[in-house]
């Protein structure tokens, strides 16, 4: 730009500012409106040709809504499909939204779309679902309530683990972290897409969002995953159904952990890890559920030679690697698995007409498999943002602050589950009283923090 120059600054307009200007250019031309309100003819033509789009636009309105699609008619089936989950109450993700375009994209009724030229983009699927009023909508969490004594809970744990590091070299391969969670048959998603303002969301389940099983994650800090084990609300297993190998399949009569369980885990998983036969020393570490701390389970472990380090109550969020990284991750890829399958159609129907739960060899397939899926990167820095793993010398402490997981880079990822969890040491509230005694106990949360 010269010196004499000066550059002009932009402006913007309001849609009823421009409407005047379109009524004036019709009545006179061109040259003289933009002579008359001190603009360019070139915004003059635009507006005038945009008069449509501007008079469907609130007045105060400045920016015209989007730009015309691309491919205008791929777009309408695709809002038809978005608006038909929606009325059959199916949860439609940005994802679901992507990757339903590009299967459309390669029927041969959209001639004008050229693998080449779509791609459905992230900016594209915005710019899809800002022409079709449609925004994501989602629950909110109400988070677990930290104790007062944070810190002094964090540095004993600490110290505690520092302090058997130390005296058994532990290898990072004989570390490991075990944690129950709750799941249900039907996994729903936190976000569906639908129309802009509506209040009421309709989302179609099997009816099964409340019966609950136990799935029992456990890794090592070398990044090794142990097989998972499934318990199922039942008395008894299906003598002919066949359940995928590499998964556990337990039945309990309330679907959860209890000592024996415990005792079953540990023998059948925890002594069956690369190691194991060579009674390498060993450190186990859990939350304060109360299977955990029973003296047969202490024996146990103690034959083992395991070391049991119990994270304080109420710190699973803070200082359990499953809890922190993995456990996340692990949900969002079991729903997807389950938004496929209830979209698919394949769901049987009971003789009433109602859609009727996944298979349970289904659901323990679904388990293998989006357990499988974590990277053992993931599982590895999840030990070291936990500060279980870090090297003794200091030199790997910041990795408490690495967010870098898949877990963090997943903006549009759902968030974790509303559900109450039986095996969280502050759930007490969302449990009954019966419940929560048969479970835990009293409660743990004002205790200090033991080690084995």
């Amino acid at each position: 730009m010269n010196n004499g120059e000066i550059k002009r600054k932009r402006s913007a307009y309001h849609a009823a500012f421009k409407l005047k200007v379109v009524e004036y250019a019709e009545a006179n031309n061109n040259c003289a409106t933009a002579r008359e309100f001190c603009i360019n003819e070139k915004q003059v033509r635009e507006w005038r040709k945009n008069k449509t789009t501007l008079k469907d636009m609130p007045r105060s309105k400045k920016k015209c809504p989007t730009r015309c699609a691309s491919f205008p008619e791929l777009e309408k089936d695709l809002n038809n499909w978005v608006v038909e989950c929606q009325q059959n109450g199916y949860i439609v993700t940005r994802t679901g939204i992507r990757l339903r375009a590009l299967q459309m994209s390669k029927d041969d009724k959209y001639k004008s779309v050229k693998p080449s030229m779509f791609v459905a983009s992230a900016g594209w699927c915005t710019r899809f679902m800002n022409r079709h009023g449609l925004c994501l909508c989602q629950r909110t969490k109400i988070a677990q309530k930290l104790p007062r004594d944070l810190e002094e809970k964090i540095e004993s744990f600490q110290r505690f683990i520092i302090k058997y590091r130390k005296e058994y070299a532990f290898e990072l391969s004989q570390i490991g972290n075990m944690g129950e969670t709750p799941m249900t048959f039907d996994l729903l998603s936190n976000r569906t897409v639908t129309g802009v303002g509506e209040k009421t969301v309709l989302i179609k389940t099997t009816g099964h969002e409340k019966i609950y099983f136990t799935v029992v994650l456990s890794c090592l800090a070398n990044g090794s995953k142990l097989p998972p084990v499934v318990i199922f609300k039942r008395k008894t297993l299906p003598k002919n159904m066949k359940f995928p190998a590499g998964v556990i399949i337990r039945a309990h009569e309330k679907g959860w952990m209890d000592e024996n369980g415990t005792i079953e885990w540990l023998e059948k998983v925890w002594n069956k890890r690369p190691g194991a036969f060579f009674k390498k020393p060993a450190m186990l570490v859990w939350d304060m559920f109360r299977a955990h701390k029973t003296d047969e389970v202490k024996n146990v472990a103690k034959n083992m030679k395991t070391t049991l380090a119990v994270i304080p109550g109420g710190l699973t969020s803070v200082l359990q690697p499953l809890d922190v990284c993995l456990n996340k991750p692990f949900k969002d890829r079991l729903r997807k698995m389950w938004s496929e399958w209830m979209c698919s159609g394949m769901a049987k129907l009971t003789k009433g007409g109602n859609l009727m739960k996944p298979e349970i060899n289904l659901v323990a397939q679904w388990i293998k498999d989006a357990w499988v899926s974590i990277p053992s990167e993931m599982v590895e820095k999840s030990f070291r943002k936990c500060c279980i793993s870090n090297a003794l010398d200091g030199s790997e402490d910041d990795a408490i602050f690495d967010d870098t997981t898949e877990a963090a880079d997943e903006k549009e990822s759902e968030s974790e589950d509303d559900a109450a969890n039986i095996y969280d040491d502050n759930a007490g509230a969302a449990a009954t009283e019966a419940e929560f005694n048969e479970l835990f106990g009293e409660s743990e949360t004002n205790s200090d923090f033991e080690g084995f």
